[in-house]
C-alpha cells in the first residue's frame, strides 16, 4: 500500500453533514476530459485545469469515474490495484493535487468505488485461483461444476453469455456478473468485506469527500446458488442491458440484490460516519426492482445516504406521465430513502439524443432536474447539449458494443472526448490522437463557442442550477401533489417559510395549468419561465412555471 498523503480541505467546505442533500454532482469520465501530456487519454492532471468551469456552474461536487491500476478490459470497472492510480492517468501525487485544486475551488470530490468485482489481474484473484487451499481460496465465488461439466446454475452475465466461467487451475467455475476477466469477489467471506473498508479508508483518509459504489446491488449472491427463474415476455424491459442481451430474460432472484446486503452496507455506512461530512451514492442496475432497492438502502442511517436507478436513465421516453409515475412508486417504496436522479450518465446514450429532444425540450429538462425532490448528476458535455456521437465499428473500443454490433453499438458514443473549443480537430482535449474520436458534430458546441453566447445550453444550466442553489426547498424541501395532465406536469416543493409552485409543458403544443390557492411570483423569469394569469397559468410548447407563494 503507498504512502497516505492527509489532506486538508479548504477552510470554504463547512463541514455539513446533510451537504449531499439535494447537491448538484458533476460526473467526469476522466479517460475523455482532459489530456495533460498528449497521448490521447484524459488523465488526472488535466482534471484541475478545467475544475473553474465545473465551479462555474454551480456544482457542489465530482465524481470521477475509476482511475485505479487496471488492465482496462472494462476500462478501469476492472481493478487490479485499489490504492494506486493506474499510470495512464497519472499518480497518487496528481489525485491529491486534484483534490487540493477542488477544495479550494469549493468542490467536494467523490470517486467510484468498484467492490462488486476485481480484475483476473489482481494479486488477490491470481492467489485465489492458485489451488483450494491457499488464504484467499474463498475471497471469489467458486463453484464445483454439474456432474455433466456445466456451470452450477442459469445465471447470466450483463456482458453477453453464462456468468460462469471454467478454471483449470482449480477445476472449478468462478463466478463473473460483467467479463469473464472481471471476476465477482466473495462478500459472504468476512475477510474480503475487511479488505474492502480498508480500502475505502485509505481513499478516505486521503481527503475524499464521497463515493460512488458501482452496481451496488450486485455484491452479494445467493449462498446456495439457485438458478434464476424465467421472466415472462411482458415483464421485460431493457433499463440495464440492451434488448438483444438474453440477460433481460431472467428474474435475477438470486444472482444479485440479496437481504445480506444490507448488513455489508451498515458496516460501510458506520466507517463513512467516522469521518466528517462523507457520503455514498449507488448505482442500483436492476429492471424491475430498482426503485423498491433504492429505497431498502437509503433508509434510515445504516444504509448508503443515496441511490440512483435507471428509469430516467433508460429509453423509454420521459413524459409527463412517466415522471409523475415514477415518483408516485418513490413516494410508495422509497419515501425514507433519498434518489439522485441523472438523466445521462459513461453508460446510456445521451439523453438528448435518447429521447430525440429539441434544444428547447433539453433546457426544460435541465430545469425539471434541478427541481426535481433528490440529488441531482450531470455528465460533462451534458451542459452543453451534446448529442451522442456516432462511433464507426473500427473505432469502437467498448467491448460491450463490440459483441453486440449493430443492435446496440455500446458505451463509446457517450464516452467521446470534452470538447473546450472550436479551434482544433480534437476540440481542446489533447494534442496528440485522443482514444476515441472527437465528434465534429460538438466541436460547435464546445465550452468556447458557447461562453460567448448569451443564450447558449451552457448558460441555462447555470441558470437552472442557480435556482435550485437560490430556492433552498429545491434542494431539501419537500414534494406533493404531483400531476400529469396530458403534456403538463406540475408539482409543489415546499419547506420552512417557503412554497414553491412548478410546472413544466413537456410536450409541443400550449398548455395550461391550474394554480393553486394563493398568491403566486414568478421565480424563474430568467428561464423563460411563464407568468401567473390570475388562477391560471399559460405554458408555450416547452416552457416551464416556476412561481413563489407570496
Amino acid at each position: 500500500m503507498n504512502a497516505q498523503v492527509t489532506l486538508n480541505p479548504a477552510d470554504v467546505l463547512a463541514a455539513d453533514a446533510d451537504w449531499w442533500r439535494g447537491a448538484v454532482i458533476y460526473q467526469i469520465y476522466p479517460r475523455s476530459y482532459q489530456d495533460s501530456t498528449g497521448d490521447g487519454i484524459g488523465d488526472l492532471a488535466g482534471i484541475p485545469r478545467r475544475l473553474p468551469h465545473i465551479a462555474s456552474l454551480g456544482a457542489d461536487a465530482i465524481w470521477i469515474s475509476p482511475f485505479f491500476t487496471s488492465p482496462m478490459k472494462d476500462f478501469g470497472y476492472d481493478v487490479s490495484d485499489y490504492c494506486d492510480v493506474d499510470p495512464m492517468f497519472g499518480t497518487l501525487g496528481d489525485f491529491d493535487t486534484l483534490v487540493a485544486e477542488a477544495h479550494k475551488l469549493g468542490l467536494r470530490v467523490m470517486i467510484d468505488l468498484v467492490l462488486s468485482h476485481t480484475s483476473d489481474q489482481h494479486p488477490w484473484f491470481a492467489e485465489s485461483r492458485a489451488d483450494r487451499t491457499n488464504a484467499k481460496s474463498d475471497w471469489y465465488v467458486w463453484s464445483d461444476p454439474k456432474p455433466d461439466g456445466t456451470p452450477p446454475n442459469n445465471w447470466l452475465s450483463i456482458f453477453g453469455g453464462p456468468a460462469w466461467q471454467w478454471d483449470p487451475r482449480r477445476e472449478q467455475y468462478y463466478l463473473h456478473n460483467f467479463l469473464t476477466s472481471q471476476p465477482d469477489l466473495n462478500f459472504h467471506c468476512d475477510a474480503v468485506q475487511d479488505a474492502l473498508l480498508d480500502v475505502t479508508r485509505f481513499w478516505l483518509e486521503r481527503g475524499v469527500d464521497g463515493f460512488r459504489l458501482d452496481t451496488i446491488n450486485f455484491y452479494i449472491h445467493d449462498k446456495e446458488l439457485r438458478s434464476n427463474p424465467a421472466l415472462p415476455p411482458e415483464q421485460r424491459n431493457a433499463n440495464i442491458a440492451p434488448s438483444v442481451n438474453p440477460y433481460n430474460h431472467q428474474e435475477h432472484l438470486y444472482s444479485k440484490n440479496q437481504p445480506e446486503n444490507l448488513a455489508f452496507l451498515a458496516r460501510f455506512r458506520a466507517l463513512l460516519d467516522d469521518y466528517p461530512a462523507k457520503t455514498a451514492v449507488g448505482e442500483v442496475g436492476d429492471a424491475q426492482r430498482g426503485l423498491e432497492i433504492m429505497g431498502q438502502y437509503t433508509a434510515g442511517s445504516t444504509g448508503v445516504h443515496m441511490c440512483y436507478a435507471f428509469e430516467f436513465l433508460s429509453k423509454e421516453p420521459l413524459t409527463a406521465t412517466r415522471v409523475a409515475e415514477v415518483m408516485a412508486e418513490v413516494d410508495k417504496v422509497a419515501a425514507d430513502g433519498w434518489a439522485c436522479w441523472a438523466f445521462s450518465n459513461h453508460d446510456v446514450i445521451r439523453h438528448a439524443t435518447r429521447w430525440g429532444l429539441s434544444d428547447a425540450a433539453q433546457r426544460l429538462y435541465a430545469t425539471l432536474l434541478m427541481c426535481l425532490r433528490g440529488s441531482a448528476c450531470i455528465y460533462q458535455g451534458e451542459e452543453l447539449g451534446l448529442p451522442e456521437a456516432d462511433v464507426a465499428f473500427e473505432d469502437l473500443q467498448d467491448p460491450y458494443g463490440i459483441e453486440f454490433w449493430p443492435e446496440f453499438k455500446g458505451r463509446d458514443g457517450c464516452r467521446t472526448p470534452m470538447v473546450w473549443e472550436a479551434s482544433n480537430q480534437n476540440g481542446g482535449f489533447s494534442a496528440g490522437t485522443p482514444w476515441l474520436p472527437v465528434s465534429a458534430a460538438h466541436l460547435n458546441r464546445s465550452v468556447g463557442a458557447q461562453e460567448g453566447q448569451a443564450g447558449a445550453m451552457l448558460h441555462h444550466y447555470r441558470r437552472a442550477i442557480a435556482l435550485r442553489k437560490s430556492h433552498a426547498v429545491l434542494a431539501q424541501g419537500a414534494q406533493r401533489d404531483m400531476q400529469a395532465e396530458g403534456d403538463a406536469l406540475s408539482f409543489i416543493r415546499e419547506g420552512g417559510a417557503e412554497t414553491l409552485f412548478c410546472a413544466f409543458n413537456m410536450g409541443d403544443t400550449p398548455a395550461e395549468v391550474s394554480l393553486p390557492e394563493g398568491s403566486w411570483q414568478q421565480a424563474a423569469a430568467d428561464l423563460g419561465g411563464a407568468a401567473p394569469a390570475g388562477s391560471k397559468a399559460a405554458l408555450a410548447p416547452w416552457q416551464v412555471c416556476i412561481l413563489r407563494q407570496a
